[in-house]
């Protein structure tokens, strides 16, 4: 079998229950903005090499962006229902992660801090702004058809962000690099005074 189809010619591609749609389409930027998150998970996997211990996790994450683009490829209006798993506990397993991330660090979270540190820390906050990105796209395709974006997804998305910035700063603690800050929190900012 042939990998072109030439169905997008024109430029349109299908979705899930067999609608054509145009590719700059909010369900399609934002499937887009998601599957670039994915590749470059890929790419921090293929970094940090076979045996870390992070592997697992964003194996799984990788997955569950497979199923959540699934989902989001299915209008509220097909009639078609897609069979594959929803990571509704995604959200969850992200503050589990994260938690034990924070417990790792020698500091707090209480700064604003330039993306970079190295390169394992830098992917890690490249793939921080593909999900925010990939959040305002949710957002969009959201306000579209509120239906065919489940809150489970929009928790998972919006919990990545965070989880790739910690991951950042545990890269860094764990190898011995300063972190580069910029300024307090406003809340903490607020605290001080």
């Amino acid at each position: 079998m042939k990998i072109y189809t030439r169905k997008g010619d024109a430029g349109k591609t299908g979705v899930f229950g067999g609608k054509r749609t145009y590719k700059n389409s909010a369900r399609i930027e934002c499937i887009g903005t998601l599957d670039e998150v994915n590749s470059t998970i890929g790419l921090l996997r293929a970094k940090l090499g076979p045996e870390h211990e992070w592997q697992t996790n964003l194996h799984r994450i990788q997955k569950d962006m497979m199923d959540m683009m699934s989902h989001l490829a299915r209008p509220s209006d097909s009639k078609k229902e897609n069979p594959n798993p929803k990571p509704i506990d995604g959200a969850a397993f992200c503050e589990e992660w994260l938690d034990a991330l924070e417990a790792s660090i020698s500091s707090p979270s209480d700064y604003f801090i330039l993306p970079g540190g190295n390169e394992i820390s830098a992917l890690c906050h490249v793939c921080r702004t593909q999900v925010r990105r990939g959040e305002r796209t949710l957002v969009t395709l959201m306000q579209e058809d509120p239906d065919s974006v489940e809150e489970y997804v929009m928790a998972y998305v919006n919990r990545l962000s965070d989880l790739f910035f910690t991951m950042a700063r545990a890269e860094m603690d764990k190898e011995g690099v300063a972190e580069e800050k910029w300024q307090l929190f406003l809340y903490k900012r607020k605290k001080k005074k």
